[in-house]
């Protein structure tokens, strides 16, 4: 079990490297300390993740437990911490954490939605974000699913729930902006991701989130999941080919996402002094909201 370490409604955070108008929000899976030499990974992680200057990072595969709290050591006391409802029998597990003051909006677990032997935290949390003017609140949502390659149809049903989840704690809310993000275990082009991109729908539900990654790269693989990472060649996956599954969202309305994706990329994607941080990427991106918000004219029906 995690250790319940509590969450600040409201409080003091240092100031974002980008003020108050856009968001940088990471997500990354840390893979477990019991792997590949885990505490000298730890310590590159440590040195390096400061000087992203994330305000809200997702992480997977992290060590909360009575004996150790991988996430506090990693970013330190300004940011408030919001668990996943599950966790490993040895304290592994995800997070959502944010400089800025969180409202805790609501956690799922998928459970139901596993086959014997799943991942025991797959499930979503999502945090309101009190970001400071003019970006103002943001629901963050940190998802994470089935990992097998061969439970698509898990993953599929877990999207499902998790845009219904996220419709849930929205209610009310007005138009506030919406960012998911997490790793997904899912290619671009397998259906739970469509089904979150918007280019299908599953069972009678639809949706569309912008990919903050396609937005800024579009039509480059962005692999967060690559052979040319020695610690994937090592682990459990030896044949793996190369798939982007870590991935930033930012939901859409009608006519489009209610953020702008200002810049998206790689990190943690490359050696520090010999040492490989994680068999995962990390993806990092900034939000701001657009000069002129989806859904406004540009002028008056009629005019120039």
């Amino acid at each position: 079990m995690a250790v319940d370490y509590g969450v600040e409604a409201l409080g003091t955070r240092p100031s974002s490297k980008l003020g108050g108008s856009a968001v940088r929000v990471l997500t990354l899976n840390v893979l477990a300390l019991e792997h590949a030499g885990g505490e000298e990974r730890h310590a590159a992680l440590a040195a390096d993740l400061p000087g992203l200057g994330a305000d809200v990072v997702a992480l997977q595969e992290v060590t909360r437990s009575a004996g150790r709290d991988q996430a506090r050591e990693l970013l330190g006391v300004d940011y408030s911490i919001v668990d996943h409802l599950g966790f490993s029998a040895d304290g592994v597990g995800a997070c959502l954490a944010s400089r800025w003051p969180v409202r805790p909006l609501g956690s799922t677990s998928f459970a139901a939605l596993c086959a014997p032997g799943g991942l025991s935290w797959a499930g979503a949390v999502a945090v309101e974000v009190i970001a400071p003017p003019p970006l103002g609140r943001v629901v963050v949502v940190h998802h994470k699913p089935s990992w097998q390659l061969d439970r698509e149809r898990e993953r599929e049903r877990q999207a499902v729930a998790a845009s219904g989840f996220i419709d849930e704690v929205t209610r009310g809310l007005g138009e506030v902006p919406v960012v998911v993000l997490g790793d997904f275990d899912a290619a671009p082009d397998a259906a739970s991701l469509r089904f979150w991109t918007g280019l299908q729908s599953l069972d009678g539900v639809s949706v569309r989130y912008e990919s903050a990654w396609d937005a800024v790269h579009p039509g480059e693989p962005g692999f967060t999941f690559s052979p040319a990472n020695p610690l994937v060649r090592a682990g459990e996956m030896p044949l793996e080919r190369g798939r982007r599954i870590d991935q930033v969202l930012v939901r859409c309305g009608a006519h489009g996402p209610a953020l702008e994706v200002v810049d998206c990329r790689l990190v943690f994607d490359a050696p520090r002094d010999g040492v490989w941080i994680s068999d995962h990427f990390g993806v990092v991106a900034d939000l701001e909201r657009p000069a002129r918000a989806p859904g406004d004219r540009a002028c008056s029906q009629g005019g120039r």
